[in-house]
């Protein structure tokens, strides 16, 4: 046993932990990242809310690309990350779960509470009407409306989207608010050029604030949306553990840094505290 991983198990055994997690916990899942050692390879611009929103192409594109991505992200199952996560909050060690995954896979693992700073890739909310359906349903209206295509994306990214030539999805045909009729349809998570809602942001800060241990989980830290918790932690004097795959911008602020896969890590983790100890003999 390393000293880190003695550190990370006296950091999460006095409770008041706070999970903050990234795409870096979903690969195992089969969901690559977009920084860690799946996503590395690849260059990735994701959709802005501005582009979605004002230019028509760029929004059938989106959703021909997200389409695709749809049958990876919904058959994608927690993995022993988002199990022992669950477990630890089962046996009253985390305070609270922060996540800036869109897969909804810290809940189908069990945990609950989980505030997804991002939003949820399954629902999808019509910007006129305001109406909110589940992706289900679109994926289904998108299948009937596009019966012949049959383009094969190259890489799916945390966010749902795929890699895709311009070619492929010419003649896509994107689809309309089902309630309203002629409502812009939008997937309920925050593009790239989009605020995360205040309160969301104010109930993360105040969770992080009340912690007595921030614990970063998969994240590189690269975007200031995730970077801040730390940054806010670190302010107030509150110990971060961040267990990751490759470096991240958060490290300068950790009290301790482990790099090691996900699953294992948090499985042993769990063990190690949630286990009984076998009587001596």
């Amino acid at each position: 046993m390393s000293d880190e991983f003695e550190a990370l198990t006296r950091l999460v055994a006095a409770g008041g932990v706070v999970v903050l997690s990234g795409a870096g916990l979903s690969t195992e899942s089969g969901i690559p990242d977009y920084r860690g050692p799946s996503g590395a390879a690849r260059r990735h611009t994701p959709m802005t809310y501005q582009a979605f929103t004002r230019d028509p192409v760029a929004r059938r594109r989106y959703w021909a690309r997200s389409h695709l991505g749809w049958h990876t992200i919904a058959r994608a199952a927690p993995n022993d990350g988002h199990r022992a996560v669950a477990r630890l909050q089962r046996a009253g060690l985390l305070d609270g779960i922060i996540t800036q995954n869109v897969d909804g896979l810290h809940t189908a693992a069990g945990a609950t509470g989980v505030i997804e700073l991002h939003g949820r890739l399954d629902e999808v909310t019509c910007l006129d009407c305001g109406n909110a359906t589940g992706r289900d349903e679109l994926h289904r209206r998108l299948s009937e409306a596009n019966p012949g295509f049959d383009a094969v994306a190259a890489h799916v990214n945390p966010d749902g989207d795929v890699d895709l030539p311009d070619e492929a999805v010419t003649g896509f045909r994107a689809v309309d608010c089902g309630v309203c009729g002629t409502g812009m349809l939008k997937p309920d998570v925050v593009f790239f050029g989009e605020t995360v809602p205040a309160p969301r942001v104010a109930d993360c800060f105040a969770l992080v604030e009340r912690a007595r241990a921030l614990l970063v989980l998969g994240s590189s830290l690269t975007v200031m949306s995730g970077r801040r918790f730390v940054l806010r932690a670190a302010k107030h004097g509150i110990p971060v553990g961040i267990v990751n795959q490759g470096v991240t911008r958060g490290d300068g602020y950790a009290t301790l840094r482990l790099d090691a896969p996900l699953g294992a890590t948090l499985t042993a983790l769990t063990a190690a505290l949630t286990e009984p100890v076998p009587a001596a003999r």
